[in-house]
């Protein structure tokens, strides 16, 4: 877990994440356990291991706002905010903006799938979640203090990639994510860490 003033970003096995704060998060919930309950879930894009309406039935309540791209909403039950790459919307006082997240060099996450990646703003920080992407020009643009960045390769960047977009993108903490389930192991969550600038905080969770 990382703990960064009051706020808590525990990550759940490939690309799931739960921040608590004034609000609990989950990003892509998938295999979970007993987590406990959301107040907001997000869903980067469609695909089974990131859009899993089974896991996203064990933290919803009838309060909980989903927040998913349109392909992803139509999988799941109850009341959905839509998104696009690009969008800024505000649930619950926190505010959530969309960052593109797609293949540069391969085809699993097309760009016209209008998939993302999100920035949440939580009790004064922001926290980037860069969901199924290589590295991209769009990330360098942005101003967070923590990056969760995919690192396996295969379906998404590899370690060197992914830490040649962290250098670019100078967050304060880099978290990898993205390896110990269906592709990549903790050796790629390393050797992103050895390669990330010596003035970024790497924490491997």
């Amino acid at each position: 877990m990382l703990e960064l003033d009051g706020i808590s970003i525990t990550w759940l096995g490939h690309d799931s994440m739960k921040i608590k704060g004034d609000k609990v998060i989950y990003i892509d919930p998938w295999k979970l356990g007993d987590t406990g309950p959301a107040d907001i879930v997000l869903v980067t894009h469609e695909h089974y291991d990131h859009c899993s309406p089974p896991d996203i039935e064990k933290i919803a309540t009838d309060e909980t706002m989903i927040v998913a791209t349109a392909d992803s909403a139509r999988k799941l039950k109850g009341d959905v905010m839509v998104v696009k790459p690009g969008d800024t919307v505000e649930v619950d006082g926190v505010s959530i903006e969309t960052v593109p997240a797609y293949n540069t060099n391969k085809s699993f996450h097309p760009k016209n799938s209008s998939w993302v990646g999100f920035v949440v703003t939580m009790g004064g920080k922001r926290i980037y979640h860069a969901g199924d992407t290589d590295s991209i020009s769009e990330m360098d643009s942005l101003d967070v203090d923590v990056a969760l960045v995919p690192v396996s390769g295969t379906y998404v960047m590899t370690a060197e990639e992914a830490a040649e977009a962290v250098n670019r993108m100078k967050p304060k903490i880099a978290v990898p994510m993205h390896y110990g389930d269906i592709v990549g192991s903790e050796a790629d969550a390393e050797r992103f860490k050895t390669l990330v600038s010596d003035d970024i905080e790497v924490r491997i969770l």
